[in-house]
Protein backbone atom coordinates (compact mmCIF):
# COMPACT_ATOMS: atom_id res chain seq x y z
CA UNK A 1 0.00 0.00 0.00
CA UNK A 2 1.42 3.39 -0.97
CA UNK A 3 1.94 6.25 1.46
CA UNK A 4 -1.00 8.09 -0.08
CA UNK A 5 -3.24 5.03 0.33
CA UNK A 6 -2.14 4.59 3.94
CA UNK A 7 -2.83 8.25 4.62
CA UNK A 8 -6.29 8.01 3.05
CA UNK A 9 -7.09 4.94 5.18
CA UNK A 10 -5.91 6.70 8.34
CA UNK A 11 -8.08 9.73 7.50
CA UNK A 12 -11.07 7.47 6.95
CA UNK A 13 -10.49 5.96 10.39
CA UNK A 14 -10.45 9.45 11.89
CA UNK A 15 -13.74 10.20 10.10
CA UNK A 16 -15.33 7.05 11.49
CA UNK A 17 -14.19 7.90 15.02
CA UNK A 18 -15.42 11.50 14.76
CA UNK A 19 -11.87 12.79 15.18
CA UNK A 20 -11.18 14.44 11.79
CA UNK A 21 -10.53 18.16 12.14
CA UNK A 22 -11.64 20.81 9.66
CA UNK A 23 -10.86 24.16 11.28
CA UNK A 24 -12.62 27.13 9.72
CA UNK A 25 -10.73 30.04 8.18
CA UNK A 26 -11.03 33.32 10.07
CA UNK A 27 -10.88 36.60 8.17
CA UNK A 28 -9.45 39.41 10.27
CA UNK A 29 -7.94 39.50 13.75
CA UNK A 30 -8.61 37.40 16.81
CA UNK A 31 -10.95 39.36 19.04
CA UNK A 32 -14.23 39.14 20.93
CA UNK A 33 -15.92 38.62 17.55
CA UNK A 34 -14.47 36.75 14.57
CA UNK A 35 -15.50 36.58 10.92
CA UNK A 36 -15.98 33.19 9.25
CA UNK A 37 -17.33 32.93 5.70
CA UNK A 38 -18.50 36.52 5.90
CA UNK A 39 -20.41 35.93 9.12
CA UNK A 40 -19.64 37.66 12.41
CA UNK A 41 -19.67 35.34 15.43
CA UNK A 42 -18.75 35.62 19.08
CA UNK A 43 -15.31 34.04 19.46
CA UNK A 44 -15.02 31.92 22.61
CA UNK A 45 -12.14 29.56 21.92
CA UNK A 46 -9.04 31.79 21.72
CA UNK A 47 -6.35 32.07 24.41
CA UNK A 48 -6.20 35.83 23.79
CA UNK A 49 -7.25 36.31 27.42
CA UNK A 50 -6.55 40.03 27.82
CA UNK A 51 -7.64 40.93 24.29
CA UNK A 52 -4.20 42.18 23.26
CA UNK A 53 -3.80 40.19 20.03
CA UNK A 54 -5.21 43.00 17.89
CA UNK A 55 -3.85 45.87 20.00
CA UNK A 56 -3.48 49.07 17.91
CA UNK A 57 -0.31 49.82 19.85
CA UNK A 58 1.16 46.48 18.76
CA UNK A 59 0.21 47.08 15.13
CA UNK A 60 1.87 50.49 15.06
CA UNK A 61 4.98 49.25 16.86
CA UNK A 62 5.32 46.25 14.54
CA UNK A 63 5.23 48.47 11.47
CA UNK A 64 7.97 50.68 12.89
CA UNK A 65 10.04 47.68 13.99
CA UNK A 66 9.78 46.11 10.53
CA UNK A 67 11.16 49.31 9.03
CA UNK A 68 14.03 49.20 11.52
CA UNK A 69 14.93 45.50 11.41
CA UNK A 70 13.27 44.07 8.32
CA UNK A 71 11.51 40.74 8.73
CA UNK A 72 13.61 37.58 8.62
CA UNK A 73 16.43 36.93 11.10
CA UNK A 74 18.48 35.13 8.45
CA UNK A 75 19.58 32.10 10.48
CA UNK A 76 19.90 30.90 14.04
CA UNK A 77 21.29 33.43 16.48
CA UNK A 78 24.51 31.42 16.84
CA UNK A 79 25.12 31.67 13.10
CA UNK A 80 23.94 35.09 11.93
CA UNK A 81 24.12 36.90 15.27
CA UNK A 82 21.64 38.10 17.82
CA UNK A 83 19.63 41.13 16.78
CA UNK A 84 18.70 44.06 18.99
CA UNK A 85 15.06 43.04 19.22
CA UNK A 86 15.96 39.61 20.63
CA UNK A 87 18.09 41.17 23.37
CA UNK A 88 15.37 43.67 24.19
CA UNK A 89 12.79 40.89 24.45
CA UNK A 90 14.96 38.82 26.77
CA UNK A 91 15.81 41.73 29.05
CA UNK A 92 12.15 42.75 29.30
CA UNK A 93 10.94 39.22 30.06
CA UNK A 94 13.64 38.60 32.67
CA UNK A 95 12.72 41.88 34.36
CA UNK A 96 9.01 41.10 34.17
CA UNK A 97 9.55 37.72 35.85
CA UNK A 98 12.12 38.96 38.36
CA UNK A 99 14.79 36.53 37.10
CA UNK A 100 18.38 37.07 36.02
CA UNK A 101 18.14 35.94 32.42
CA UNK A 102 15.80 34.67 29.74
CA UNK A 103 16.19 32.95 26.36
CA UNK A 104 13.69 33.94 23.68
CA UNK A 105 12.40 31.16 21.40
CA UNK A 106 10.21 31.13 18.30
CA UNK A 107 7.31 29.43 20.15
CA UNK A 108 6.38 28.15 23.59
CA UNK A 109 6.57 24.62 22.18
CA UNK A 110 10.16 25.19 21.09
CA UNK A 111 10.97 26.66 24.50
CA UNK A 112 9.80 23.53 26.31
CA UNK A 113 11.60 21.21 23.90
CA UNK A 114 14.77 23.24 24.30
CA UNK A 115 14.70 23.67 28.06
CA UNK A 116 14.09 20.02 28.92
CA UNK A 117 16.35 18.47 26.30
CA UNK A 118 19.07 21.04 26.92
CA UNK A 119 19.19 20.79 30.71
CA UNK A 120 18.57 17.05 31.24
CA UNK A 121 19.77 13.85 29.64
CA UNK A 122 20.68 10.19 30.21
CA UNK A 123 21.30 9.57 33.88
CA UNK A 124 18.66 12.10 34.95
CA UNK A 125 15.07 11.61 36.14
CA UNK A 126 12.08 13.69 35.00
CA UNK A 127 8.78 13.36 36.86
CA UNK A 128 6.05 14.68 34.60
CA UNK A 129 2.39 15.32 35.47
CA UNK A 130 0.08 13.06 33.46
CA UNK A 131 -1.84 16.03 32.00
CA UNK A 132 1.14 18.15 31.05
CA UNK A 133 1.05 19.94 27.71
CA UNK A 134 2.34 17.99 24.71
CA UNK A 135 5.37 20.27 24.46
CA UNK A 136 6.47 19.29 27.98
CA UNK A 137 5.86 15.63 27.21
CA UNK A 138 7.89 15.84 24.01
CA UNK A 139 10.67 17.80 25.72
CA UNK A 140 10.95 15.08 28.36
CA UNK A 141 11.14 12.40 25.66
CA UNK A 142 13.72 14.30 23.64
CA UNK A 143 15.97 14.66 26.68
CA UNK A 144 16.55 10.88 26.84
CA UNK A 145 16.31 11.10 30.62
CA UNK A 146 14.19 8.53 32.43
CA UNK A 147 10.62 9.87 32.39
CA UNK A 148 8.18 8.88 35.11
CA UNK A 149 4.61 10.03 34.41
CA UNK A 150 2.90 10.86 37.71
CA UNK A 151 -0.90 10.80 38.14
CA UNK A 152 -2.39 14.26 37.73
CA UNK A 153 -1.80 16.51 40.74
CA UNK A 154 -1.09 13.47 42.96
CA UNK A 155 1.40 14.76 45.51
CA UNK A 156 1.51 11.47 47.44
CA UNK A 157 2.43 9.52 44.32
CA UNK A 158 5.04 12.10 43.41
CA UNK A 159 6.71 11.91 46.82
CA UNK A 160 6.65 8.12 46.75
CA UNK A 161 8.43 8.08 43.39
CA UNK A 162 10.96 10.71 44.42
CA UNK A 163 11.78 8.79 47.58
CA UNK A 164 12.19 5.52 45.70
CA UNK A 165 14.20 6.80 42.73
CA UNK A 166 16.03 10.03 43.49
CA UNK A 167 19.20 8.38 44.78
CA UNK A 168 19.71 6.47 41.53
CA UNK A 169 20.01 9.51 39.26
CA UNK A 170 22.50 12.35 38.79
CA UNK A 171 19.79 15.01 38.67
CA UNK A 172 16.00 15.05 38.92
CA UNK A 173 13.27 17.51 38.02
CA UNK A 174 9.54 17.79 38.60
CA UNK A 175 7.94 19.08 35.40
CA UNK A 176 4.49 20.65 35.42
CA UNK A 177 2.14 23.21 33.97
CA UNK A 178 1.08 25.81 36.51
CA UNK A 179 -2.39 26.07 34.94
CA UNK A 180 -3.46 23.08 32.86
CA UNK A 181 -4.70 24.03 29.43
CA UNK A 182 -7.70 21.72 29.05
CA UNK A 183 -9.12 21.60 32.59
CA UNK A 184 -8.08 25.01 33.90
CA UNK A 185 -6.94 23.51 37.21
CA UNK A 186 -3.78 24.58 39.00
CA UNK A 187 -0.68 22.84 40.31
CA UNK A 188 0.12 23.18 44.01
CA UNK A 189 3.43 24.88 43.36
CA UNK A 190 4.09 25.49 47.04
CA UNK A 191 3.85 21.77 47.82
CA UNK A 192 5.87 20.88 44.72
CA UNK A 193 8.62 23.31 45.74
CA UNK A 194 8.77 21.72 49.19
CA UNK A 195 9.08 18.23 47.71
CA UNK A 196 11.77 19.34 45.30
CA UNK A 197 13.76 20.93 48.09
CA UNK A 198 13.40 17.81 50.26
CA UNK A 199 14.65 15.48 47.53
CA UNK A 200 17.14 17.82 45.82
CA UNK A 201 15.13 18.02 42.61
CA UNK A 202 14.58 20.95 40.28
CA UNK A 203 11.15 22.43 39.65
CA UNK A 204 10.36 23.25 36.00
CA UNK A 205 7.08 25.12 35.50
CA UNK A 206 5.31 26.12 32.30
CA UNK A 207 3.43 29.33 33.13
CA UNK A 208 1.86 29.79 29.68
CA UNK A 209 -1.74 29.93 30.90
CA UNK A 210 -0.97 31.81 34.13
CA UNK A 211 1.16 34.68 32.85
CA UNK A 212 -1.00 37.74 32.41
CA UNK A 213 -3.84 36.33 34.51
CA UNK A 214 -2.49 35.47 37.95
CA UNK A 215 -0.09 37.01 40.40
CA UNK A 216 0.98 40.63 40.97
CA UNK A 217 1.13 42.41 37.63
CA UNK A 218 0.17 39.18 35.89
CA UNK A 219 3.54 37.57 36.63
CA UNK A 220 2.04 34.11 37.05
CA UNK A 221 1.03 31.54 39.63
CA UNK A 222 4.55 31.13 41.00
CA UNK A 223 4.68 34.86 41.75
CA UNK A 224 1.21 34.74 43.32
CA UNK A 225 2.37 31.96 45.66
CA UNK A 226 5.85 33.46 46.22
CA UNK A 227 7.20 30.08 45.15
CA UNK A 228 10.10 30.38 42.70
CA UNK A 229 10.69 27.48 40.29
CA UNK A 230 14.19 26.70 39.07
CA UNK A 231 13.05 27.16 35.46
CA UNK A 232 10.04 29.02 34.06
CA UNK A 233 8.86 28.45 30.51
CA UNK A 234 5.93 30.00 28.67
CA UNK A 235 4.53 30.93 25.30
CA UNK A 236 3.61 34.52 24.54
CA UNK A 237 0.62 33.74 22.31
CA UNK A 238 -1.92 33.87 25.12
CA UNK A 239 -2.32 36.81 27.49
CA UNK A 240 0.52 38.67 25.77
CA UNK A 241 -1.17 38.32 22.38
CA UNK A 242 2.23 37.96 20.71
CA UNK A 243 4.46 35.25 19.23
CA UNK A 244 7.42 33.53 20.83
CA UNK A 245 8.38 31.56 23.89
CA UNK A 246 10.69 31.94 26.84
CA UNK A 247 12.94 30.00 29.16
CA UNK A 248 13.79 32.05 32.27
CA UNK A 249 16.08 31.11 35.15
CA UNK A 250 19.33 32.13 36.81
CA UNK A 251 21.96 33.27 34.32
CA UNK A 252 24.13 30.09 34.16
CA UNK A 253 21.04 27.95 33.52
CA UNK A 254 19.84 30.13 30.65
CA UNK A 255 23.33 30.33 29.15
CA UNK A 256 23.48 26.52 29.13
CA UNK A 257 20.10 26.42 27.38
CA UNK A 258 21.47 28.75 24.69
CA UNK A 259 24.26 26.25 24.03
CA UNK A 260 22.35 22.96 24.38
CA UNK A 261 18.75 23.55 23.26
CA UNK A 262 18.46 22.16 19.73
CA UNK A 263 15.28 24.16 19.09
CA UNK A 264 17.35 27.31 19.76
CA UNK A 265 20.70 26.35 18.26
CA UNK A 266 19.37 24.87 15.02
CA UNK A 267 16.33 27.06 14.38
CA UNK A 268 16.12 30.38 12.55
CA UNK A 269 15.64 33.06 15.20
CA UNK A 270 12.20 34.64 15.73
CA UNK A 271 11.32 37.67 13.61
CA UNK A 272 13.30 40.54 15.16
CA UNK A 273 10.45 42.96 14.52
CA UNK A 274 8.10 40.70 16.48
CA UNK A 275 10.65 40.44 19.29
CA UNK A 276 10.69 44.23 19.60
CA UNK A 277 7.04 44.09 20.67
CA UNK A 278 7.83 42.04 23.78
CA UNK A 279 8.82 44.99 26.04
CA UNK A 280 5.59 46.71 25.01
CA UNK A 281 3.72 43.50 25.86
CA UNK A 282 5.35 43.26 29.29
CA UNK A 283 4.26 46.81 30.07
CA UNK A 284 0.72 46.19 28.76
CA UNK A 285 0.30 43.00 30.80
CA UNK A 286 1.70 44.56 33.97
CA UNK A 287 -0.80 47.43 33.67
CA UNK A 288 -3.81 45.20 32.90
CA UNK A 289 -5.28 44.80 36.39
CA UNK A 290 -8.74 45.89 35.27
CA UNK A 291 -8.72 43.50 32.30
CA UNK A 292 -7.53 40.64 34.53
CA UNK A 293 -10.35 41.24 37.00
CA UNK A 294 -12.91 41.46 34.19
CA UNK A 295 -11.95 38.22 32.47
CA UNK A 296 -11.88 36.33 35.77
CA UNK A 297 -15.38 37.64 36.53
CA UNK A 298 -16.53 36.51 33.08
CA UNK A 299 -15.15 33.02 33.77
CA UNK A 300 -16.88 32.79 37.15
CA UNK A 301 -20.19 33.85 35.65
CA UNK A 302 -19.98 31.33 32.80
CA UNK A 303 -19.14 28.49 35.17
CA UNK A 304 -22.07 29.30 37.43
CA UNK A 305 -24.67 29.86 34.73
CA UNK A 306 -23.73 26.93 32.51
CA UNK A 307 -23.76 24.64 35.54
CA UNK A 308 -27.24 25.90 36.40
CA UNK A 309 -28.33 25.00 32.85
CA UNK A 310 -27.33 21.39 33.50
CA UNK A 311 -23.96 21.28 31.77
CA UNK A 312 -21.00 19.50 33.32
CA UNK A 313 -18.51 22.32 33.92
CA UNK A 314 -15.16 21.74 35.60
CA UNK A 315 -14.43 24.04 38.55
CA UNK A 316 -11.66 26.63 38.52
CA UNK A 317 -11.02 30.36 38.40
CA UNK A 318 -9.11 31.01 35.18
CA UNK A 319 -10.87 31.75 31.87
CA UNK A 320 -10.60 28.15 30.70
CA UNK A 321 -14.17 26.90 31.16
CA UNK A 322 -14.36 23.23 30.12
CA UNK A 323 -17.87 22.01 29.30
CA UNK A 324 -17.32 18.25 29.35
CA UNK A 325 -19.64 16.37 27.00
CA UNK A 326 -18.16 12.88 26.74
CA UNK A 327 -18.45 11.36 23.28
CA UNK A 328 -16.60 13.11 20.47
CA UNK A 329 -19.64 13.18 18.20
CA UNK A 330 -21.75 14.83 20.89
CA UNK A 331 -19.12 17.50 21.48
CA UNK A 332 -19.06 18.21 17.75
CA UNK A 333 -22.86 18.37 17.67
CA UNK A 334 -22.91 20.91 20.51
CA UNK A 335 -20.23 23.00 18.80
CA UNK A 336 -22.30 23.04 15.60
CA UNK A 337 -25.48 23.94 17.48
CA UNK A 338 -23.72 26.92 19.05
CA UNK A 339 -22.19 27.95 15.73
CA UNK A 340 -25.67 28.07 14.23
CA UNK A 341 -26.62 30.46 17.03
CA UNK A 342 -23.65 32.78 16.45
CA UNK A 343 -21.07 31.37 18.88
CA UNK A 344 -17.74 29.98 17.70
CA UNK A 345 -16.29 27.44 20.18
CA UNK A 346 -14.47 24.36 18.96
CA UNK A 347 -14.96 20.77 20.15
CA UNK A 348 -11.83 19.38 21.84
CA UNK A 349 -11.46 15.65 21.23
CA UNK A 350 -8.87 12.88 21.70
CA UNK A 351 -5.91 12.78 21.61
CA UNK A 352 -5.93 16.30 23.08
CA UNK A 353 -8.11 15.02 25.95
CA UNK A 354 -8.74 11.45 27.18
CA UNK A 355 -11.38 9.31 25.49
CA UNK A 356 -14.95 9.98 26.60
CA UNK A 357 -14.01 13.41 27.95
CA UNK A 358 -14.50 15.40 24.73
CA UNK A 359 -15.53 18.91 25.56
CA UNK A 360 -16.06 22.48 24.54
CA UNK A 361 -13.28 24.62 25.94
CA UNK A 362 -15.04 27.92 26.42
CA UNK A 363 -12.74 30.94 26.80
CA UNK A 364 -14.05 34.43 27.55
CA UNK A 365 -11.82 37.41 26.84
CA UNK A 366 -11.42 40.63 28.79
CA UNK A 367 -12.79 42.40 25.71
CA UNK A 368 -16.08 40.49 25.78
CA UNK A 369 -19.00 42.45 27.24
CA UNK A 370 -21.70 41.34 29.63
CA UNK A 371 -24.07 41.40 26.66
CA UNK A 372 -21.76 38.98 24.83
CA UNK A 373 -21.94 36.60 27.76
CA UNK A 374 -25.74 36.91 27.80
CA UNK A 375 -25.76 35.82 24.17
CA UNK A 376 -23.51 32.84 24.81
CA UNK A 377 -25.55 31.66 27.78
CA UNK A 378 -28.75 31.97 25.75
CA UNK A 379 -27.16 29.89 22.97
CA UNK A 380 -26.20 27.14 25.42
CA UNK A 381 -29.71 27.19 26.88
CA UNK A 382 -31.24 26.80 23.42
CA UNK A 383 -28.83 23.99 22.48
CA UNK A 384 -29.90 21.77 25.37
CA UNK A 385 -32.86 20.32 23.49
CA UNK A 386 -30.76 19.73 20.38
CA UNK A 387 -27.87 17.95 22.16
CA UNK A 388 -29.35 16.44 25.35
CA UNK A 389 -26.37 14.09 25.72
CA UNK A 390 -24.28 17.11 26.71
CA UNK A 391 -26.24 17.62 29.92
CA UNK A 392 -25.15 16.40 33.32
CA UNK A 393 -28.68 15.20 34.12
CA UNK A 394 -28.46 12.60 31.34
CA UNK A 395 -25.39 10.87 32.75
Amino acid sequence: MSLSDRAAAALSALDEAGLRRSPPTLHGPQGPRVTIDGRSLLGFCSNNYLGLADSPAYVAALAEAARTDGLGAGASRLVSGTMTGHRQAEAALAGFLGLRDCAFFSTGYAANLGALSGLYGPGDLLLSDALNHASLIDGCRLSRAKVDVVPHLDLAALEERLAAQRGHFRAAAVVTDSVFSMDGDEADLHALRALCDRYEADLVVDEAHALGLLGPGGRGLAAELSTPPDVITAGLGKSFGLAGGLVAAEAPVVELVRHKARSYVFSTAPLPASARLVPLGCAAVAAADEARARVLRHAARLRAELTSLGYRVKPGRVPIVPVVVGAAEDAVALSRALFARGVFVQAIRPPTVPCETSRLRLVPLATHTDADLDEVIEAFAAARAEVPAALEVDR
